[in-house]
């Protein structure tokens, strides 16, 4: 492999980031003692949060993704809110509740996106294909924003990172999201039930995993500092490198998505020239070298390597693929496919 790799030298100490490096590592440690059988999972959710990137999370009901994402805000710090999808909810749910109070009065209270203010860190959106798309546009705005107006004043959320997922098995009442607005989400992260039998008999038989408030309790509690990553995010992004060689590459990953015939890929019963509607986007892969130079950093490397793209190319950029129609029923079965046809067949520098 003809590129230097230089491990993290004294320029990077000074600057903090090995040490945060040690604080992001602790962290993925202590969420690992309370969610098991996840740890790919749980490290795809560590690079997004030091990408800044929000997330749609895979998986059936019931794998732990709340579980998970609780943890991970006790350790990073900051609010946690979280809102269920209804074919009912309407966008100023997201903003405010009204109720009757003590002296029968109506009153106003602030609703998930703004009861924790500035500190809210994480904001999980359970079965956001349940809500109309009226809701689906506010969120998507406040995601690219961060920040809301409302009560005729603004309201900034420079922290937040919002993660979602979908009911993937009922299809009445549910509002697919379109092309455009999973293109807002860094990464689609698949939480799966794990496959090893002792984890599985663990998950049902032992009664620390039955109590979420006590088992995340378990997470010590600060690791990170929510507000600060921000601004260090973009002091590891300028400090990550990518060689000439890595960015021929990366760009040559990104017209395989555009034209796969073009590489000579193939997918079995697939007509691979009117497979792909729209491949990448810019700001996909935009996202996709941000996770990479995160990934490395992870690594204790001031360098990307193509095993940095490969470990977040299909969770960055498969949910953005749009298939002919002829396949979009098949989509995610096919996209993956496609992404380890990608990385098997484009030829590594």
């Amino acid at each position: 492999m003809d590129m230097a790799v230089r491990t993290i030298d004294k320029r990077f100490i000074e600057s903090g980031l090995g040490d945060m490096r040690l604080h992001a590592l602790k962290l993925e440690s202590e969420v690992k003692k309370v969610i098991v059988g996840q740890n790919a999972a749980i490290r795809l959710i560590l690079i997004a949060i030091f990408a800044r990137g929000h997330v749609l999370l895979e998986g059936d009901v019931g794998v732990g993704k709340t579980t998970l994402l609780r943890a991970v805000t006790r350790g990073i710090g900051g609010g946690y809110e979280r809102v269920e999808g209804t074919v009912d909810l309407m966008p100023n749910d997201l903003i405010y509740h009204t109720h009757l109070g003590a002296e029968g009065k109506p009153q106003i209270d602030p609703g998930p996106l703004l009861r924790s203010g500035e500190n809210l860190s994480v904001f999980f959106f359970n079965e956001i294909n349940r809500a109309r798309p009226q809701v689906h546009s506010l969120l998507l705005r406040v995601m690219a924003e961060r920040s809301l107006y409302a009560f005729k004043r603004e309201y900034r959320l420079p922290h937040m990172l919002v993660f979602a997922d979908r009911n993937q098995v009922e299809k009445e009442e549910t509002f697919e999201i379109p092309s455009a607005a999973r293109d807002r989400f860094m990464m689609e992260i698949p939480i799966m039930v794990p496959a090893e039998l002792d984890i599985r008999k663990s998950l049902v038989f032992n009664t620390k995993f039955h109590d979420t408030e006590s088992l995340t309790a378990q997470v010590e509690p600060g690791v990170l500092a929510f507000d600060q990553l921000n601004d260090f995010s973009v002091q590891l992004q300028s400090h990550i490198q990518s060689s000439p060689l890595i960015e021929n590459y990366a760009m040559d990953l990104w017209q395989a998505t555009l034209t796969p015939a073009q590489y000579g890929i193939k997918i079995e019963g697939v007509d691979i020239n009117r497979l792909v509607h729209a491949g990448a986007s810019p700001r996909g892969m935009g996202m996709l070298l941000k996770a990479a130079r995160v990934n490395a950093w992870l690594s204790d490397r001031d360098a990307v390597l193509p095993q940095d793209i490969h470990t977040v190319f299909h969770e960055t950029l498969a949910h953005r693929l749009v298939l002919s129609s002829m396949y979009e029923s098949r989509r995610t079965v096919l996209a993956r496919e496609l992404m380890t046809a990608i990385i098997r067949t484009v030829a590594v520098p």
